[in-house]
């Protein structure tokens, strides 16, 4: 399908940022920063900009590397063939004594977010409650939002997501649960909702299928992640850096723009206590 008029501009307007780099340090290796299927996921104007940005504030080639699972590039971060990975408080929490926090997104004033339980406009639900024998779609197994609140809030129900639902699955896409629920394809589904509030300014015609039914606690935004033993090296460095002073360049504010963040922080202490403790539930 060719991409409408704003598509087409951000299109653009990425491309030329790209041209506008500058070419000192670029007889470097490109920095190899893995992002996991989150809303930028496939939107080539987003990818653009943020490579544009990143790019520039390093002043070396960025390799945004994608993958269709979280594990694919957790496993990717974990064995070196990636700088660093922009994941989740899940399998960071998973991997804690290998991995080091980078840098945490600040998205309205906070770095935090919550997971939005969904149905069809149409369907007659309030709660997880209302959901037995429903079908629902997950986005991941190592996603917070998109599996571990609902599997953990079940735990606390005293039931599991394979015997709640009739049937679930995993659309490997946080736009593809919002996708599935608004197309009927499932009843109800499991979502980060940075990225339903995202898509919700985006493709509203999308979002208004769908229904709210549920919000968690706020938990900490997934985060940036280095391996321990490569977190003080000088790429890594120079990336929280970059992420960091964003909204002080032109290409770094259209990046800002494009992904709906305020910016980049430290991680606070404690940011991501919330998701440890369903992680213990779900072992209980």
């Amino acid at each position: 399908m060719t991409p409408g008029p704003s598509r087409r501009t951000a299109l653009v307007l990425g491309a030329s940022a790209l041209a506008m780099i500058p070419v000192q340090g670029f007889g470097q290796s490109p920095f190899r920063l893995g992002l996991t299927p989150v809303f930028l996921d496939n939107d080539s104007a987003v990818i653009s900009r943020l490579t544009a940005a990143l790019s520039d504030a390093m002043e070396r080639p960025i390799d945004l590397v994608q993958r269709r699972t979280y594990a694919e590039v957790t496993g990717l971060l974990l064995t070196g063939a990636l700088d660093a990975a922009w994941l989740c408080g899940f399998p960071y929490l998973q991997h804690a004594n290998a991995l080091d926090l980078v840098a945490v997104p600040v998205w309205r004033g906070r770095p935090l977010y919550q997971s939005y339980l969904i149905v069809g406009d149409g369907v007659r639900a309030e709660g997880l409650e209302d959901l037995r024998g429903a079908t629902h779609a997950f986005s991941d197994p190592d996603s917070n939002s998109g599996y571990l609140v609902t599997a953990s809030n079940l735990v606390a129900m005293g039931a599991r997501p394979e015997t709640w639902f009739s049937r679930s699955i995993f659309t490997y896409g946080h736009r593809n649960v919002v996708r599935a629920v608004a197309d009927g394809l499932v009843t109800s589904g499991s979502v980060d909702g940075y990225v339903w509030e995202a898509l919700a300014s985006v493709e509203p015609e999308l979002t208004g299928c769908t229904r709210i039914i549920g919000r968690s606690e706020w938990l900490g935004f997934p985060p940036v992640c280095a391996r321990t033993d490569n977190a003080t090296s000088e790429p890594v460095a120079a990336l929280q850096n970059a992420l960091y002073t964003l909204s002080d360049s032109e290409t770094g504010r259209a990046a800002l723009a494009a992904l709906q963040l305020d910016g980049f922080q430290t991680a606070p202490d404690g940011i991501f206590d919330g998701i440890a403790a369903r992680m213990r539930l779900m072992d209980s």
